[in-house]
């Protein structure tokens, strides 16, 4: 009879699994909780303290930590000196471990968790098995996912034993489940003792699917999840229609997410290539898509939408005009939804909004070699606080348009400039190695448009006067920006030349 230790805090699934294994002749050793429902399903089971010949103690803190549990785990079965020292010590093997760990995740992820209630939730015992069990793989079976249990029963069923190659993918699949475990502790730990950078940096995420393709046909790429997932994000979102979205789309909505909680009037933010093309706000969301559309009726054709209000029918029905990849909202009214899944392609997404100012994550960027990490930039500013540093004095509804530029160019690739007016986007330029040129694209955009409420955002100072200027001649009445440079003179007494209105905000906001 082959002897196996069953002991999870996830009982899901875990009855029909265990009477399997009896079915096939292994014997069931449990602990505590484990044991009972296996007793109470009419399983005989055999409890750990007989195993072990001791007690559990400390509140059960310690009761597989012994050398008849580790011992018959370990032992390699093709070594006769391993064998013989069993036999001496009348310790049984153990052929397949079922363990999954305290609920460590769980219990962190509540609001008010207490520090020590997370130290009682971090298993020790578990973990111990779960490494011995798949450092010897080669002779014992360790499962740490119900996802595996009947893949394990059919082998065992079909040939008295699962096979080599899976037990061994079933012993890195231990590692990294163990891994995992342990960065969420290493995490919450460090963020308990306000450490900012430690030697080591532990991460872990879960895999959330496996893309088509990446940002071109011949990468290979995935998607994985934060294992302390936030509310308010694209792998957060619940998707109503259309096709799975692409790596591309991934990225566009994430950043369309990003730069629509800027805002709280209703807001339609136009994203494509990860840059804003049109952002229009208005007293209602028909309103806000119109001027949203308006700001670049050609860019926006195959662009990631976000609305921070529920879509109507009358928004819908002019989105439905246009060839769109992704809506992303906080919801849809139902013929709204009728209207735009209409398209068998575009993606309809949901979005929990309310949860649009929890505590951000730090993002990580991978470089060659490794990687890079930042808080993110939602630092929340007022424009009452900034400097005018002109003769001519920002109005305050001028004020208020800046800070909706200010708020927008954060979220175009440097360097960046917005022009608008109180409504919308006029034009938008960014990601060119110089900030002139960025310029010349936003007028170039704007067009027409500009006129007497037009004002300029720039993400970082003007390094000369250049770019003040050339907004003076084509009509700009007022300009936000962070200040800084050797050269502000330069840029402050062209504004005066153009009777222009400066604010500097002293931070700058570049998005690389």
């Amino acid at each position: 009879m082959k002897r196996a230790l069953v002991s999870v805090s996830d009982k899901t699934n875990l009855v029909p699994f265990v009477k399997g294994l009896v079915a096939n002749n292994y014997e069931i050793v449990s602990t505590g909780g484990t044991k009972k429902v296996l007793d109470d399903a009419g399983i005989k089971t055999t409890g750990i303290e007989d195993v072990t010949h001791f007690p559990e103690i400390l509140d059960g803190r310690v009761k597989t930590l012994n050398p008849y549990v580790h011992g018959g785990l370990l032992a390699r079965r093709e070594l006769p000196e391993h064998m013989a020292t069993l036999k001496k010590l009348n310790i049984t093997p153990i052929d397949l471990v079922c363990v999954n760990l305290y609920p460590f995740k769980e219990t962190i992820e509540k609001p008010d968790v207490k520090l020590a209630d997370a130290i009682e939730n971090i298993d020790i015992g578990g973990p111990s098995m779960v490494r011995s069990a798949a450092k010897n793989y080669r002779d014992v079976t360790i499962v740490v996912d119900q996802a595996d249990y009947d893949q394990v029963l059919a082998e065992i069923e079909d040939g008295g034993d699962t096979t080599l190659d899976t037990r061994a993918k079933l012993a890195a699949k231990a590692f990294r489940h163990t891994a995992a475990y342990d960065a969420l502790i290493s995490q919450y730990l460090t963020k308990q003792n306000g450490l900012a950078d430690p030697e080591k940096l532990t991460l872990t995420w879960d895999l959330k699917g496996t893309m088509r393709y990446g940002e071109n046909s011949h990468q290979q790429a995935w998607l994985y999840e934060d294992a302390l997932p936030k509310s308010y994000s694209v792998l957060a979102a619940k998707q109503l229609h259309g096709k799975k979205p692409s790596y591309n789309n991934i990225k566009d909505a994430d950043e369309a997410l990003r730069c629509i909680r800027e805002f709280d009037r209703p807001t339609v933010v136009a994203m494509k290539h990860m840059n804003p093309c049109g952002i229009g706000q208005g007293a209602n969301l028909e309103q806000a898509w119109d001027r949203a559309y308006k700001a670049d009726k050609v860019s926006i054709f195959g662009g990631v939408i976000a609305l921070n209000r529920q879509v109507d029918l009358a928004t819908a029905e002019k989105m439905h005009k246009i060839f769109l990849e992704i809506v992303i909202a906080p919801g849809f009214d139902d013929d709204a939804y009728a209207v735009l899944a209409k398209k068998k392609n575009i993606r309809l997404l949901t979005v929990d909004f309310s949860k649009k100012d929890e505590q951000p994550r730090h993002e990580v960027v991978s470089v060659m070699g490794g990687l890079l990490m930042q808080e993110q930039d939602v630092l929340n500013e007022d424009y009452h606080d900034w400097k005018c540093i002109t003769d001519v004095k920002p109005t305050e509804d001028q004020l208020k348009t800046l800070m909706f530029a200010w708020k927008a160019v954060k979220h175009a690739k440097s360097n960046a400039i917005v022009v608008a007016n109180d409504e919308r986007t006029l034009g938008v330029g960014e990601g060119q190695p110089n900030r002139i040129d960025s310029l010349k694209i936003a007028v170039k955009h704007a067009g027409s448009a500009i006129d007497d409420r037009a004002v300029m955002a720039s993400d970082a100072f003007f390094p000369f006067g250049d770019c003040v200027e050339f907004a003076g001649q084509h009509g700009i009445k007022a300009v936000v920006q962070p200040g800084g440079s050797i050269r502000d003179q330069e840029s402050i007494d062209m504004a005066n030349k153009y009777g222009i209105a400066m604010v500097t905000t002293g931070v700058r906001h570049f998005r690389h």
